[in-house]
């Protein structure tokens, strides 16, 4: 089975990964990224939520435990590995967003474990970091940039030392409204790429939060944004889930949705140095639970 076109086209690796832990159950596999190494690092709904592999597909270890009260994690949801292999960690459950070494070491923890802020305020004005949040992305300047997407509808940007700065966006349909702030990624020219998933948009922002451009052009639920060089990857949740690949301009390379021998509840993405993509699937039952690899042909 064959996705894609042009000079992006992709094969789906029957043998990756080769084999799963005697045991174990990787369940809904929230998100995925690719280290400097060309591993992959999953965050998974399970007794082992954070696991690594090796581009061919071996298990190489795991850290972190899951648990409704007393888990280190409740609901994985964003990871995503920084310029200095810093793997960072999103939990809605928990209302936090952690960075940790590739030991699983916390090095910095933003929100409070357990405690969801106001959405809204006794003022009217919108709440402050988090109510169960999405996700994150490192700017090239090292700003920390959160997608606060079930509770609070906002974008939240931090210093690199984990200060809060700036916070924008309300719930609704309009240009800088957000229905559902479904994690969120910044470009090498450090523009803030917004998935508005139930408005079927990505909202483009400034560091400042200054709206720039809106891409709309098909996307069907768009949940998850990913950057190689010039290239957007981006994950569309709705009608029958699938990929589409942007360049930097937003103009559409390539689309596909709908072809469950490829993916079936495709719910994060990324993209190794060969530009294989691999993605991270959440569905329900026996459908969707599942991590893939798409080899470029």
């Amino acid at each position: 089975m064959i996705v894609g076109d042009g000079d992006f086209r992709y094969e789906l690796d029957e043998n990756w990964p080769n084999k799963i832990p005697d045991y174990w159950v990787l369940g809904q596999c929230a998100d995925i990224d690719i280290d400097s190494d060309d591993n992959a690092w999953v965050f998974s709904r399970e007794k082992h939520p954070v696991t690594k592999w090796s581009n061919d597909g071996k298990f190489l270890g795991s850290w972190g435990n899951q648990g409704d009260q007393r888990g280190e994690f409740r609901i994985p949801h964003g990871l995503n590995i920084d310029s200095e292999g810093y793997i960072w960690l999103t939990d809605h459950q928990t209302h936090q967003v952690t960075k940790h070494k590739q030991n699983g070491e916390c090095v910095m923890e933003l929100g409070e474990f357990g405690f969801a802020n106001f959405t809204l305020t006794t003022d009217g004005t919108q709440g402050g970091p988090f109510n169960m949040p999405t996700g994150s992305s490192i700017a090239p300047d090292g700003k920390i940039f959160v997608s606060d997407g079930y509770g609070n509808r906002r974008v939240h940007r931090f210093s690199s030392e984990g200060e809060h700065e700036l916070s924008w966006g309300e719930h609704g349909t309009g240009n800088g409204q957000f229905a559902i702030v479904h994690k969120l990624g910044v470009s090498k020219d450090n523009r803030v790429f917004v998935c508005d998933r139930e408005n079927d948009r990505i909202q483009i922002f400034s560091p400042e939060g200054e709206l720039i451009d809106i891409w709309t052009n098909g996307l069907a639920g768009p949940g998850d944004i990913y950057f190689q060089d010039d290239i957007v990857y981006v994950v569309e949740q709705s009608q029958g889930s699938g990929i589409s690949i942007w360049n930097l301009s937003g103009d559409l390379i390539t689309r596909w949705r709908g072809v469950p021998e490829v993916c079936e509840a495709v719910h994060g993405c990324a993209v190794d140095s060969k530009g294989n993509i691999f993605i991270a699937e959440i569905g329900m039952g026996d459908v969707g639970q599942r991590i893939r690899k798409l080899n470029k042909v």
